[in-house]
């Protein structure tokens, strides 16, 4: 069975047949774009709002691709921006805090999603290896999100390379560099987790950075390439 059958892609009208023949490489490259864009956005002073915002457009993204409870997903999706504007607009911190959660929930969901949905089928096809790496950068977002709302939480989780970090210097965009320095377990040094709390989050995600890359991808590109043609 092809992989865009699966969900019931095939046989949609307009414009949504090929968006979800095709959703999972739309989502990939949203994401690997968004990320691209961060230290750029950090740079140019842009702040973290727009961040937040690309974010957040890649969240409501992936909830819109999966057909199956697609509608409470995009409803959880889009209730929790509405949260994260209002407690940002009203100076909320708890509502902020919970709403910053609330998403990296989401990108787990997702991230689970398009797991399933990778080896949902025994026939591999491009759209099954870019739903298995939406859902690495998904992880890596998910705990991204999850350092930074620590960080706030819990002031002095993370510390620099050097010593103590100022008070807010812990940005989204650090957060992020943070998370996916981890999943890949190059460790540079310059941000270095500061409590039982992070440094158990960054073990368990530098763990499953390895098994994921080692196992799942390696399992699906090699079922990938011995494709019948």
């Amino acid at each position: 069975m092809p992989a865009a059958d699966i969900d019931g892609a095939e046989g949609l009208p307009g414009p949504a047949g090929p968006f979800f023949r095709h959703r999972h490489a739309i989502l990939f490259y949203s994401l690997l774009l968004t990320l691209g864009a961060a230290p750029f956005l950090s740079a140019l002073g842009a702040g973290t709002y727009l961040l937040q915002g690309f974010l957040a457009l890649n969240l409501l993204g992936a909830a819109v691709s999966f057909r199956r409870a697609r509608g409470a997903l995009v409803f959880l999706a889009l209730a929790s921006i509405a949260v994260r504007f209002f407690a940002v607009r009203s100076g909320n911190l708890v509502l902020e805090e919970g709403s910053l959660l609330l998403w990296a929930g989401i990108a787990l969901m997702a991230a689970i999603a398009s797991l399933r949905f990778a080896f949902a089928t025994k026939r591999v096809d491009a759209e099954n290896l870019y739903a298995a790496l939406s859902a690495y950068l998904l992880v890596g977002i998910f705990c991204g999100m999850s350092y930074w709302a620590i960080e706030r939480t819990f002031p002095g989780s993370f510390a620099s390379g050097g010593g103590a970090m100022a008070p807010g210097a812990f940005s989204l965009a650090r957060g992020m560099y943070f998370s996916f320095v981890t999943l890949a377990t190059l460790g540079y040094g310059d941000l270095v987790p500061n409590s039982d709390l992070t440094r158990g989050l960054a073990v368990l995600e530098a763990v499953a950075g390895q098994l994921y890359v080692a196992v799942i991808v390696a399992r699906l590109v090699g079922a990938y390439a011995q494709r019948p043609d």
